[in-house]
């Protein structure tokens, strides 16, 4: 019997794959460690500047002014944290004359945001409450842009004995559409969404940052104190980008499910937006939340896009409180009225 010769399967075939793999797999590690430094140099560049408060076991962060004024809760949009009020001037307007509560919301800046919670606009307005509560606020005004404005439409529909007025700024109140909850909700995900933030999201975050920045500013120009002053840093820290895409996944269905309550609030409320906000179209969603709400005001601001608490914080601060100083917003401000 003729042996045949043995034959060497080769490898070389697999390494390719394998070396591939390999350099994936230690980039993966690499921007891990990288983006982990990266918040920490974030936190220690910007540390927390107010207080602290536990409200139902969760601690949150607040900008609070003190003082005996009247009370005005200010709540930011997504992805941003309570330094955006400060920034963009809207705190100092009002300090004067009022008691200034600038939350970070659970999850942006340094306040938590437990998994064990689906942390939707009501359930933040309810985490609000409480926190009036610890903070002895009976009633205040409150004061929301975009995400914000969610959660302060939800304040107003269930616990309107603790509103004075509520003041919506750019808000998004009717489901629509949207490419960005397509893009942005992955990050959420359990599982793939965790290595994402680890991983990939602060790298693309930092690489789109002036490009999604300038968008909403448009179509004015993003102020010079936006960058020298904004911690834009703390937003891609793998916690905050959770809370950010948690918002972006729910928004939509936040609104049709909102929708529905519009008609039975009962506190006064003022609509403020931009003319030109190409985050959330003012006629689609300002305008109608206006018609749905018999008792409201509206402020369209021509020429402004959709952070118009900069470089409109005076006609904002004005809305808090018409009666006491004119019954027009300031002059020099073209406005559509309703």
């Amino acid at each position: 019997m003729t042996r045949q010769p043995l034959r060497h399967t080769s490898s070389s075939a697999a390494s390719p794959l394998s070396l591939a793999l390999v350099g994936i797999a230690g980039a993966l590690v690499a921007s891990a460690i990288y983006n982990e430094s990266a918040a920490r140099r974030a936190e220690r560049a910007n540390p927390p500047r107010g207080r602290f408060i536990d409200v139902r076991g969760i601690r949150l962060h607040l900008l609070d002014t003190g003082g005996t004024g009247s009370p005005v809760v200010l709540l930011h949009g997504n992805g941003a944290t309570s330094a955006d009020m400060e920034v963009s001037g809207l705190l100092d307007h009002l300090r004067d004359e009022h008691r200034v509560l600038a939350f970070d919301r659970p999850g942006f800046g340094y306040s938590e945001r437990p998994r064990h919670t689906s942390w939707t606009p009501e359930a933040q307005a309810d985490l609000l409450a409480a926190s009036l509560d610890r903070l002895g606020v009976r009633q205040a005004v409150v004061i929301g842009h975009s995400w914000g404005a969610m959660v302060a439409t939800a304040f107003a529909q269930r616990h309107p004995q603790r509103v004075t007025k509520a003041i919506l700024l750019s808000g998004y109140y009717f489901p629509t559409l949207r490419s960005d909850t397509f893009l942005g909700s992955p990050p959420a995900i359990p599982i793939i969404g965790d290595a994402m933030r680890e991983t990939v999201s602060p790298l693309l975050g930092r690489a789109m940052a002036k490009q999604v920045v300038d968008k909403m500013f448009s179509p004015r120009q993003t102020p010079d104190r936006f960058w020298r002053h904004f911690p834009l840093e703390l937003g891609f820290r793998p916690s905050q980008i959770r809370a950010s895409a948690e918002e972006t996944a729910m928004m939509v269905p936040a609104a049709a499910r909102m929708r529905k309550h519009y008609a039975s609030i009962s506190v006064p409320v003022t609509i403020i937006a931009g003319s030109d906000d190409g985050i959330c179209n003012a006629n689609r969603q300002s305008k109608a939340l206006h018609r749905a709400i018999r008792q409201s005001r509206l402020h369209i601001i021509p020429g402004f896009g959709h952070m118009v608490h900069y470089g409109a914080s005076n006609v904002i601060a004005w809305a808090v409180e018409p009666d006491r100083k004119a019954t027009q917003p300031p002059a020099g401000k073209a406005m559509e009225l309703a």
